[in-house]
């Protein structure tokens, strides 16, 4: 063992480009194949090095970092425990590269010299090659050889993960090339190691956007229509497309259909009228839709017991396409979808389209029926809004707690808050009850819909929002919870404050909600779809589970008139201690 504080090692090397890149946290679950870059990034002799935050489970590791991509538009990164490590990871590195996240995973190997493994667990973690596991949902991965490799490996991931579309990237490091010395020699021979360039050499692709005949294209269209719709699923990507979107809505007088993938559009723009969404698309003559995945069961009525489909849009409507899906599109996972036929496939940025087309339509006058159709669209919206708050107001007697009713004493605890929903919007009453206008309120759904997202996802908005009095609410479902509960540890260890409402159905509804749709199908008791999908017998406590890890725990909350105060409990908590307090509400099941 050498005490020479001077000895400069692969890991080290390994820490200072990672450091470089300013991402200021790496979340970890620790493991023996990273101990050489663990040790350099909490005992780096001359760097200040990524704040490490501790994990029970890597799958949550790899959710922080992508609630946090989402939250702040950045990237953080996570470290991952070779073979057995990843493969905990591996639903959760999905989720995120179905959700178009950029996020920077770096694992470790045990030595590729088989003369340098020791006996049992360096062979029974080490693989050939390590990233094999993932490379389908992966936007790249690489296992540098040498130490002169690392900052080519390094940054290129890092740039690879931030250009559009984005993606979750991995690096495998060596634990030979972790722990072994870099040799003087090798040092005065590469410059580059020892003054190695910085990531800015080596910045993101530009985002593409529309061509001038595209662009000329789409002003035609809205020009001539009569009821043209924007529907959008993932332009929220950016902040500026999110104004973007709404200030060309606004213009035009266009109706817009969020999707929920990303928080697209404010609830209370009157051109929103996500929720009446079959209603406006049958009417339309011109649909643009923009970061579309599955645009085929947007624009399509589905019976999903027998899987048929039927159209939504009149024969005549012009759909075009804008998105950067394609270039993502790989053969082993069908998270792209069912083809959709359109008039323009348009392969663009819409953070670059959205502002060129607003510009281009600036010069041109306003068709007389955009006047007109702006007080339909804003009656609409506003119908819809009331309809929406009075069926909350009827569910408040129905038992166990509606969602509905649920959702409107949330918003009343929140409507005065600056607050941010990290996961979770109650089967949609979110988006229909609460008033959200500002970009990344809500961080949207998982993208791939693997369980134990959200709790992770959570942690990562913290940290976006530490040290500021930004309130983080997670709406948090039973089911997904018990996947990382976890979670609730590393939130009372960092000493992150969080809002967690649980909104307990005491069931696996989506597959309770399957069976019981294939039980009437075939004429069989639905009585008995609860086998093997609900969370009784007994149910769980969630509140002494937080209580266990640290987190203050309130309920559960079976009455209507409990909420509230339990609610405000829960928010002094968090605003006066500064700590993390879950409250379950036992609720309906949708």
């Amino acid at each position: 063992m050498t005490n020479n504080k001077t000895v400069r090692y692969g890991s080290d090397l390994m820490a200072e480009l990672i450091a470089n890149l300013d991402v200021p946290f790496i979340a970890l679950n620790p493991g023996a194949s990273f101990r050489g870059l663990h040790d350099s990034l909490i005992n780096h002799p001359h760097r200040e090095m990524p704040e490490l935050i501790t994990c029970t489970h890597e799958e949550i590791s790899v959710d922080i970092a992508h609630g946090y991509a989402k939250a702040t538009g950045k990237v953080m990164a996570a470290a991952i425990h070779n073979v057995v490590g990843l493969q905990h990871a591996t639903m959760a590195i999905y989720d995120a590269w179905c959700d178009r996240v950029p996020v920077l995973l770096f694992g470790g190997t045990g030595p590729m010299p088989v003369e340098k493994r020791r006996p049992g667990s360096d062979w029974l973690h080490t693989a050939l090659v390590q990233g094999n596991l993932i490379r389908d949902f992966v936007k790249w991965d690489d296992q540098p050889a040498s130490v002169q490799s690392l900052s080519d490996s390094i940054y290129r991931a890092h740039r690879l993960a931030v250009t559009e579309p984005a993606g979750p990237v991995y690096v495998c490091f060596d634990a030979m090339l972790q722990e072994a010395p870099i040799e003087q020699e090798e040092l005065d021979s590469v410059p580059a190691l020892t003054n190695p360039p910085g990531p800015e050499a080596y910045s993101p692709g530009t985002p593409p956007g529309p061509s001038p005949a595209v662009t000329a294209r789409l002003v035609e269209a809205l020009e001539g229509a009569k009821w043209p719709v924007i529907i959008a699923d993932y332009t929220a990507r950016s902040d500026e497309a999110f104004h973007a979107l709404a200030q060309l809505a606004e213009d035009w007088a266009i109706p817009v259909i969020d999707q929920g993938s990303r928080f697209n559009m404010a609830t209370d723009h009157p051109m929103n009228l996500s929720g009446a969404n079959f209603e406006v698309l049958e009417r339309a003559d011109v649909v643009i839709a923009l970061d579309m995945k599955d645009l085929y069961g947007a624009l399509s009525r589905i019976e999903r017991t027998i899987r048929t489909t039927e159209p939504v849009l009149q024969p005549s409507a012009r759909v075009f396409a804008v998105s950067l899906m394609d270039y993502t599109t790989r053969a082993w996972s069908a998270d792209f979808q069912r083809l959709f036929p359109t008039e323009m496939n348009i392969l663009a940025d819409t953070q670059v389209l959205l502002p060129v087309l607003r510009e281009a339509l600036f010069a041109r006058p306003l068709p007389a029926v955009v006047e007109s159709r702006r007080k339909t669209v804003t009656d609409w919206h506003a119908s819809l809004r009331e309809q929406w708050k009075q069926k909350a107001v009827k569910k408040r007697t129905e038992t166990p707690i509606a969602t509905a009713v649920m959702a409107d004493e949330l918003w009343t605890l929140l409507k005065d808050e600056d607050f941010v929903l990290a996961n979770g919007n109650l089967r949609g009453w979110v988006q229909k009850i609460f008033t959200m206008s500002s970009p990344r309120q809500y961080l949207g759904a998982s993208g791939g819909g693997g369980l134990g997202y959200g709790i992770g996802a959570t942690i990562g908005a913290c940290l976006a929002h530490r040290g500021s009095e930004k309130i983080v609410v997670d709406i948090q479902s039973d089911g997904d919870l018990l996947f990382t509960p976890g979670g609730l540890w590393t939130l009372a260890h960092h000493q992150l404050p969080a809002l967690i409402v649980m909104f307990n159905n005491r069931s696996y509804y989506n597959s309770e909600e399957h069976q019981i749709n294939i039980a009437r199908h075939r004429g069989r008791n639905v009585e008995r779809t609860s086998i093997g999908t609900t969370i009784v017998d007994p149910p769980v406590d969630f509140a002494a589970m937080a209580e266990s890890m640290g987190v203050a725990g309130i309920g559960p909350i079976e009455n209507v008139e409990d909420i509230a105060p339990a609610l405000k409990k829960a928010l002094a908590i968090v605003k006066n201690e500064r700590r993390s307090v879950l409250v379950d509400v036992v609720t309906q099941v949708k």
